[in-house]
């Protein structure tokens, strides 16, 4: 009933119809004396729905780079080779350990604690995020209303609780979602500096805000010297000086003072990561300069979508302060040739406030509008449909759930040395081994070994323990390639199917470039003789 009466209110749905439709008058009040209250219920039911049943993980950055990374060190492995030490390290990679040290620190208390279980310790990661979450939506509302009022910011921080991808993007480990309260709490500050402070103490601790999220993702950057160049045109010399101050103080201490524990010299990383952006700009996902705006387009649902593009534009001298970070951000990581969706998230809750304003007020004066309300009515009721349908799906989505689910069943046989995994296509899958609770050798397709016969024969050749299970990611019949993996390991034996989840067949459907395969173990019982139930 809330979520049904707050969807309607304020989107061009009459109070005729709102009264017709026999809205619960408590719920009605309620909304209209106590929109936030509202609002953060939401916000938080829903990424609570994330937190017990999105599990599993999105991207390969979230798990791969951040749970893989920090689970190993935990356990005194280094899934990664990053640190120095390492077989495989030859020296910096480019990798900030902030956010994965983070996660080290998290698991190594949880183990501490008796919290063992890899699907326990990821239950307690999305809850902590789903809680950092709610900050981008409280201090966006109040943002919001602080430049234009409480009407847009009903709208503004409705949208940031309930848009269809946030609840499960916020329980994601991507370092693009990971960043944004921070750079909320930055801009807050400015806007409403605390009563206590003096205005260079509240703009140093803005900065302070935005060196924590540069620490996270560097490429926040754009948001401190965006605010910093509205500073200059306003001649604002000394809250410049107190933002750079707070965001050199902290990446200093936290980025530099980590790498220096790490390679005794301050910034090696951040330097790795800079040669690593030049030198390897074309190597991933190249797409044309305009991509991100058919991102923010789709993403944001049209027409609304347009509705918040066109609001943003609109507004940009009184909306500043906010609107030159974001252009400078979207400039510049749509003039960079690699372009991957999740690299604009940053930005879209500061679109999302500005967007509402503009629209707000053009709408508010326009003629055209004013005779087409009912043209208004469709467009919102049409949104909201279509955001309410994905809303519930996303928030209940088990993503990559066969992989996570494979190797969570072969965490009941401990000590696994090896195992394999061999596609019907000549497309390996990344196999989440933390999830395992060990840290196996795992033969796999690769640029060395592309193909299923040579991944067999390096498994057959290598001097360790043959594998213990050999895992078919599969959407063929697999008979060929369990008879070809039987020449060179013939004691292999049925063990079990994990099939994908229905989410991972629908992204599937629509992108056949995300992978989605059955996997089908087979157990080597030269190895493991006995199945365990």
């Amino acid at each position: 009933m809330v979520y049904a009466y707050v969807i309607l209110s304020d989107h061009g749905i009459s109070k005729e119809k709102q009264k017709s439709g026999k809205m619960n008058k408590t719920v009605r009040k309620y909304w209209e004396e106590q929109p936030l209250a509202c609002i953060m219920i939401l916000a938080l039911l829903f990424r609570l729905l994330a937190v017990f049943f999105a599990k599993g993980w999105g991207m390969v950055d979230d798990h791969f780079i951040v749970i893989e990374s920090s689970g190993s060190w935990t356990d005194g492995y280094d899934y990664n080779d990053w640190l120095p030490g390492s077989n495989l390290n030859k020296g910096p990679t480019g990798h900030s350990f902030f956010y994965p040290g983070l996660h080290y620190l998290l698991f190594t208390f949880l183990n501490w604690a008796g919290i063992t279980g890899p699907q326990d310790k990821m239950f307690i990661v999305r809850l902590i995020h789903a809680s950092l979450s709610l900050i981008t939506v409280y201090y966006g509302y109040r943002i919001t209303e602080t430049l234009d009022g409480k009407k847009s910011a009903r709208l503004a921080g409705l949208l940031l609780a309930v848009f269809w991808f946030m609840p499960w993007m916020s329980v994601r480990n991507l370092v693009e979602m990971a960043s944004i309260p921070f750079l909320v709490l930055g801009y807050w500050v400015t806007f409403r500096p605390p009563a206590t402070l003096k205005p260079f103490f509240s703009f140093f601790l803005a900065g302070l805000f935005f060196g924590l999220a540069f620490n996270i993702r560097p490429q926040t950057l754009f948001f401190p010297v965006g605010l910093s160049l509205v500073l200059l045109f306003q001649k604002r010399w000394k809250e410049i000086v107190a933002v750079s101050i707070g965001s050199l103080l902290v990446v200093a201490l936290i980025q530099g003072g980590i790498d220096f524990f790490i390679w005794g010299k301050p910034f090696a990383e951040m330097v790795a990561y800079v040669n690593v952006c030049i030198t390897e700009r074309n190597d991933y996902i190249s797409l044309p300069w305009y991509n991100y705006f058919l991102t923010l387009s789709g993403l944001l649902i049209p027409p609304i979508s347009l509705f918040l593009l066109f609001g943003f534009i609109r507004e940009w001298k009184r909306v500043l302060i906010v609107f030159l970070p974001v252009l400078l951000f979207f400039i510049f990581h749509s003039y960079f040739p690699n372009k991957q969706e999740r690299f604009i998230l940053p930005l879209i809750p500061f679109l999302i406030i500005t967007g509402t304003i503009g629209w707000r007020s053009f709408v508010d004066k326009s003629g055209f509008w004013g005779r087409n309300k009912r043209l208004m009515t469709i467009c919102w009721s049409f949104f909201w449909v279509i955001n309410t349908v994905l809303l519930f799906a996303f928030s209940l989505t088990y993503s990559k759930k066969a992989r996570v689910e494979a190797m969570s069943y072969l965490s009941k046989y401990p000590y696994i040395e090896t195992f394999a995994v061999l596609d019907s296509r000549n497309e390996p899958e990344l196999m989440p081994k933390f999830y395992l609770g060990q840290w196996p050798r795992c033969f796999s397709e690769t640029s060395k070994n592309p193909c299923v016969d040579s991944v067999l024969h390096l498994a057959a050749r290598s001097k360790t323990t043959p594998p213990a299970f050999i895992l078919f990611t599969t959407d063929r019949d697999i008979r060929p390639m369990v008879d070809k993996a039987r020449t060179f390991f013939p004691y292999l034996v049925y063990e079990t199917t994990i099939d994908p989840g229905n989410m991972d067949h629908f992204i599937h459907w629509l992108n056949p470039i995300n992978k989605n395969r059955r996997i089908i173990i087979y157990r080597n019982t030269a190895v493991i003789p006995q199945k365990i139930e």
